[in-house]
């Protein structure tokens, strides 16, 4: 995170905060000596003033730091949120099918942006203390690919993505407890057909609780720097492609769309990030419906009624009462 610090500091952090000082008119190297002692209350003020304002002119201060990665962490992941959600839902996802089907929401796109927006700030302010402890000489980064050998490089990545997958598994499938389900995890569930959009829609304890494990991984294995920024932009861009609805594979390994799409209509199955491994271990595990990948059978009405009934009879047993607004374009 040093590097894109860095880089962010050269083009718009100095020169941002710089304008903040002078936009109030305080110097960072004022102190009470300079002001009215008798006027107290003015001279803490404008000692107070003077601490902020050497703080944001400090490249290496804790405060400046953190608010410079708070930023950096809500705006890149905004970005990279819609940007790739958005490629997905204009270039590839099919808008009408996913319209026409009687479990689509209302207004879902609108709803699913709207939640996101709302709160990825909340995910950036809990998410980028870990990006400070790792710029601070915390973890166990390190720039250079040599340092641990080419060899562990590239087994950091399935390290990476096994302890991710684990991890995630046991907090998803926590989240489905009821204790945690209706307060914090239920608002993703809403999206019972998804798209490109519902990715990152989710309360944002919700959200960061499941990108825990990413940020947990370097303060136990050395993983580097310029490495784990494209593991982290990359898992970011894979929790868009398990909710695109392009079900490209049928593959019993990785957890892809048609996994993750069983998980959003049959609520109990299907917990991992990446891999179906840890599924099948713990019996969760569920083959996504053959109709998601023959499109005769998806236009099988009885079909279709039958995997909506048994859907809501899921829906009932987790939620009780359905309190979801449907288009009502269709019904079956």
């Amino acid at each position: 995170m040093d590097v894109v610090l860095e880089l962010a500091d050269n083009y718009v952090f100095d020169s941002l905060y710089g304008k903040v000082v002078d936009a109030f008119h305080v110097s960072p190297m004022m102190g009470a000596s300079s002001v009215n002692t008798t006027a107290p209350i003015f001279t803490t003020s404008v000692s107070a003033s003077s601490s902020i304002a050497s703080a944001l002119l400090d490249r290496n201060n804790l405060f400046r730091q953190g608010l410079s990665l708070f930023f950096i962490t809500w705006i890149m992941g905004t970005l990279t949120y819609f940007v790739s959600a958005s490629i997905a839902y204009f270039f590839y996802f099919d808008r009408e099918e996913a319209r026409q089907h009687p479990k689509f929401l209302k207004n879902q796109e609108f709803l699913e942006l709207k939640v996101a927006l709302m709160n990825l700030p909340g995910m950036a302010l809990l998410t980028f203390p870990w990006f400070l402890a790792e710029l601070r000489g915390y973890s166990y980064a390190y720039d250079n690919p040599s340092e641990y050998g080419y060899f562990y490089l590239g087994f950091s990545v399935v390290l990476f993505l096994l302890f991710s997958d684990f991890f995630i598994y046991w907090i998803h499938r926590g989240l489905h407890h009821r204790w945690f389900y209706a307060p914090l995890h239920k608002l993703h569930h809403k999206w019972i057909i998804p798209t490109p959009y519902s990715s990152h829609a989710f309360n944002f304890l919700d959200g960061y609780s499941q990108s825990l494990p990413y940020h947990l991984f370097p303060f136990f294995f050395p993983l580097n720097k310029y490495l784990y920024l494209l593991l982290f932009g990359s898992v970011n861009y894979w929790t868009v492609l398990i909710h695109d609805g392009k079900y490209f594979s049928n593959n019993a390994v990785i957890n892809g769309a048609a996994h993750h799409a069983s998980h959003h209509m049959y609520f109990n199955y299907n917990y991992g990030q990446f891999f179906t491994l840890f599924d099948r271990l713990c019996s969760s595990y569920r083959h996504p419906d053959q109709e998601l990948f023959d499109a005769e059978l998806k236009r099988d009405q009885k079909l279709q009624k039958e995997r909506v009934g048994e859907m809501e009879f899921m829906l009932k047993s987790v939620e009780g009462e359905d309190d979801r607004t449907y288009s009502g374009k269709k019904n079956v």
